[in-house]
């Protein structure tokens, strides 16, 4: 198993994901806890000692199936990381309840990292008040928080405003980073950020929820005339073992043959080459089908409703990549109701002036048809 040093820690490379956990009869909610304690039994044997849950995983059961399984090994041969739910702004008024019952289902008397969890454009403004971070950094004196970070899903601008807020007191930031969100997501820059601010971070979403583990056949015939013996998930993992100041790069495994590959995949150092990566960014040009807009915001002069245009295409073509995944759910349901896609009165004075000839209104229909199923 590869390391990587935090502070005076030494952290496995690989984390162990808790939120997507095998499960009986299809049932998210009802975690498998045989098989789920046989594979942290296989990770602690490789060498996995970062495991990381969080209070929302598996409707509110992965902390204490986490904790149940967990609590069979000396606490001092792991680092466990769980994060406070303020995605539901309510839990906000809790949270000391919340917090002493994650010591409860986790059965421990401290966290070694905690995360205020998903910032993003539907909790920002409860995010920036300094309640939340205050009770924790009264925590973190008390001993029960060991690192205090934060995750984010919320785009560059969310970031900025949380770390002017609170990057003097944040030590580790968990951010979805992997090749093809390098671009999509601008990745690319919240890395920049995080650095300017010389904070560390954890990696989640290596393989986009599985959509990177497999590719059409021309990309994976790209990717194996480069390394013929590389597995196509593994691509992923050695992209972001180029990534110096990643401290751990978590995989959220549902199945003993997907720990296993992965933790063979970390027995080694071997990450991705310049040469490499522009293949890789060259694939992920080509998995993107959404619309391509550029952002160059000419439409947004026109437009009589005065609607974001790009950044609701960014949105569309992330709710596209995902089938109806939850960021872009999250920020469209943030935005005001004249602001949403629902708003455009499709005068298409915004598709006239788009260099990239996007049919924007139709666009923007589709979208909220697909939001409102």
């Amino acid at each position: 198993m590869l390391y990587r040093p935090f502070k005076d820690l030494n952290l496995s490379t690989l984390g162990f994901g808790a939120m997507r956990l095998p499960v009986l009869n299809g049932n998210e909610a009802d975690i498998d806890e045989k098989e789920t304690a046989r594979m942290v039994e296989y990770a602690m044997r490789a060498g996995i000692n970062y495991f990381d849950t969080a209070w929302g995983y598996h409707s509110e059961n992965s902390e204490t199936v986490m904790g149940k399984i967990l609590k069979n090994y000396p606490r001092d041969s792991f680092y466990l990381a769980t994060k406070f739910p303020g995605y539901d702004v309510k839990n906000l008024e809790r949270m000391e309840e919340i917090f002493s019952r994650q010591m409860e289902k986790l059965q421990t008397d401290y966290f070694d990292f905690y995360l205020v969890h998903n910032v993003c454009e539907v909790n920002i403004e409860y995010y920036l008040k300094p309640d939340l971070v205050d009770f924790l950094l009264k925590k973190k004196s008390e001993g029960k928080i060991r690192h205090l970070g934060f995750s984010i899903h919320g785009d560059l601008s969310i970031m900025q405003r949380f770390l002017e807020a609170f990057g003097d007191v944040m030590e580790f930031c968990q951010i979805q980073l992997n090749w093809f969100d390098w671009d999509f997501q601008d990745a690319k820059s919240k890395v920049a950020l995080l650095r300017k601010y010389n904070i560390p971070f954890l990696v989640m979403e290596p393989l986009r929820g599985g959509k990177l583990a497999s590719l059409p056949a021309e990309a994976e015939s790209k990717l194996k005339a480069l390394r013929l013996d590389e597995t196509i998930p593994a691509w992923s993992f050695r992209y972001l073992q180029g990534f110096d100041d990643v401290m751990v790069i978590l995989s959220g495994m549902s199945d003993m043959q997907q720990l296993e590959a992965n933790c063979k995949t970390f027995e080694t150092f071997a990450p991705t080459t310049p040469t490499e990566n522009a293949v890789l960014y060259e694939i992920a040009e080509s998995l993107n089908t959404g619309v391509p807009c550029t952002a160059c915001r000419y439409c947004t002069k026109s437009c009589p409703a005065e609607l974001d245009i790009p950044r609701l295409l960014y949105l569309y073509n992330e709710f596209k990549f995902t089938d109806g995944g939850f960021i872009a759910k999250l920020a469209i349901s943030a935005m005001a109701e004249d602001k949403q896609p629902s708003a455009c009165i499709a005068c298409g004075k915004c598709a006239e002036l788009c260099p990239q000839m996007i049919a924007v209104p139709d666009v923007l229909e589709e979208f909220s048809e697909k939001l409102k199923e």
